[in-house]
């Protein structure tokens, strides 16, 4: 079967473009920097970091040089940012191309430096600080050194500190004392920084969550992410129509194969699902090896013919199938697993409910 017509993830980039501007309005006096690491959460980076710009994201963002270079090579020329660097990266390459690079250490500023110094370039480097999150940054007893070797590398002229930086851990949970505890702890790291005599262009630590319903925590610059792609950071926060977004991606398959069985047919793998009688079963060609969670087996949903239906057994590599029960349909009819929700299939959010995880990762997975 034509690739095509096997599955296709439709990436609605109109709704991206609205997306960003609902965010923007939500941080009026902030700038906006969409994130796009991951292949843009699986939506295709390229064109999702070109609608965001169009839209008014004065920023992006990635994890990885790799990814931020990749967009530099397709033209983009904003300013970007990139954070998760290990000893050795890129960061000449990174600093010749004008991207923004952060450093939570000592060691990463040294390396930002050294590279600054061998291309004859000023590095533009944001300094992070771990408020509470525990994985990136720079920890409290830590930071006076990191932004006094920042400050001294300003003197020499390698470096520039473009930015201040910190990360939630919570903010997806309104009220959790957490979120006030690393305001008050990004203040502090803010405060020490000027100090030690730096003014950054940006400080930022509002994720989407944070962008959505913290407006204490928008600084500078808000730093949405899943969000962009009309997704909600969680059930807890809000639904995406509550806050003016729209899902980006639609997935939808072609059926591959429809046929009548007797009760009593085991289906897939280790036959968990029986059919209790005689009935409809269809194929879907599109399982694990696509992004489809082997987790949802028995529990994702799909709408084929109008009408939800589950996953009947497991989530093989490449199809699984669903039950029709007395309905019919034929090889080639559409199943949406996923999109807006506003045509009645389900959304990422009920493939997140089904297989026990989060909506970030049901788009993120997707090839």
């Amino acid at each position: 079967m034509n690739e095509e017509m096997r599955a296709r993830a439709e990436i609605d980039l109109g709704a991206l473009r609205a997306n960003v501007r609902a965010l923007r309005a939500r941080a009026p006096r902030s700038e906006l920097m969409a994130v796009v690491k991951s292949d843009a959460y699986g939506h295709g980076a390229l064109p999702c970091a070109h609608a965001a710009r169009q839209a008014g994201a004065s920023w992006l963002a990635t994890a990885t040089p790799q990814e931020a270079l990749a967009l530099r090579a397709a033209g983009d020329t904003g300013r970007l940012l990139c954070w998760l660097w290990t000893p050795g990266g890129p960061w000449r390459q990174a600093i010749e191309a004008d991207v923004d690079v952060s450093a939570g250490a000592l060691w990463a500023l040294r390396e930002a430096a050294d590279a600054a110094r061998a291309c004859g370039r000023t590095a533009r480097v944001h300094l992070k600080a771990d408020t509470g999150l525990g994985r990136g940054g720079c920890q409290p007893h830590d930071w006076d050194a990191l932004t006094a070797a920042a400050r001294a590398a300003e003197a020499e002229g390698v470096l520039k500190v473009t930015g201040v930086w910190s990360h939630f851990a919570c903010a997806d949970e309104p009220g959790h004392p957490s979120i006030a505890a690393q305001l008050e702890s990004f203040r502090a790291a803010l405060a020490a920084a000027e100090r030690a005599g730096l003014r950054p262009e940006v400080r930022h630590m509002a994720n989407s969550p944070a962008t959505l319903t913290l407006p204490e925590a928008h600084f500078d610059l808000v730093r949405p992410g899943v969000s962009v792609y009309g997704i909600s950071p969680s059930p807890e926060v809000g639904q995406p129509g509550d806050f003016g977004l729209r899902p980006a991606m639609t997935l939808s398959a072609r059926l591959a194969n429809v046929k009548r069985v007797p009760g009593g047919h085991g289906v897939s793998y280790g036959h968990h699902y029986v059919t209790a009688g005689e009935t409809t079963l269809a194929l879907v060609p599109v399982g694990y090896a696509d992004g489809i969670p082997r987790h949802a087996s028995g529990t994702g949903p799909v709408l084929v013919g109008g009408k939800w239906r589950t996953v009947a057994g497991r989530v093989a590599m490449d199809q699984f199938v669903v039950d029709l029960g007395g309905d019919t349909a034929e090889a080639g009819d559409e199943a949406v697993l996923f999109g807006p929700g506003d045509a009645g299939e389900p959304t990422a959010q009920d493939w997140a409910q089904a297989a026990g995880t989060i909506a970030y990762e049901i788009v993120t997975r997707i090839g």
